[in-house]
């Protein structure tokens, strides 16, 4: 019985994949590797960001949710060029532009791709996951998934909603 239950959590776990967002790794845009179980206990806020959006202000209050809740919450920026190439740069060069223009100093990622063929398996399983809002690609640049301190999704929000909307500081709060 109890090699059964080892080889169903073994097929379950090829089948269905990652159970929470702390088994993935990615690497920061200064070149260093991280573990998203790093920030076990925290809530996280993830954005897939470009520097040549309509959306690019939103660096800003991404900054202020940062300087805010510090260490509590988690601030996560996916640069990525899968929309209207409005996402052209270098590492190097996102890096630059972020802190010249917005002061950014909450964790940046190295670019990925967020949707298609090459589409990052983080962003695959963040897609796919259940969660309080709705799932499916991501639309557009800016997109927001709110991550508990478990790893679990439990809200996305489109571009338009800034990461200083109370509907998503007040699940920080709560």
């Amino acid at each position: 019985m109890k090699k059964i239950l080892i080889l169903m959590t073994l097929i379950s776990s090829a089948v269905f994949g990652q159970s929470s967002i702390h088994e993935f790794s990615f690497r920061s845009i200064d070149g260093k590797e991280h573990k998203m179980s790093e920030f076990k206990g925290k809530k996280m806020l993830i954005v897939n960001t470009a520097s040549k959006c309509g959306f690019t202000p939103q660096y800003q209050a991404l900054q202020e949710v940062h300087e805010r809740y510090g260490e509590d919450v988690v601030i996560i920026g996916f640069p990525a060029n899968n929309f209207g190439g409005q996402e052209p740069g270098t590492n190097g060069e996102i890096e630059q532009f972020c802190q010249k223009n917005y002061g950014v100093s909450f964790l940046m990622a190295e670019k990925v791709s967020v949707k298609g063929a090459d589409i990052s398996p983080l962003f695959k399983w963040l897609c796919a996951q259940e969660n309080d809002s709705f799932t499916g690609p991501i639309n557009w640049n800016f997109e927001k998934f709110l991550i508990n301190e478990e790893g679990k999704l439990i809200a996305r929000y489109r571009s338009a909603v800034k990461p200083n909307a109370e509907v998503i500081v007040n699940r920080f709060e709560s």
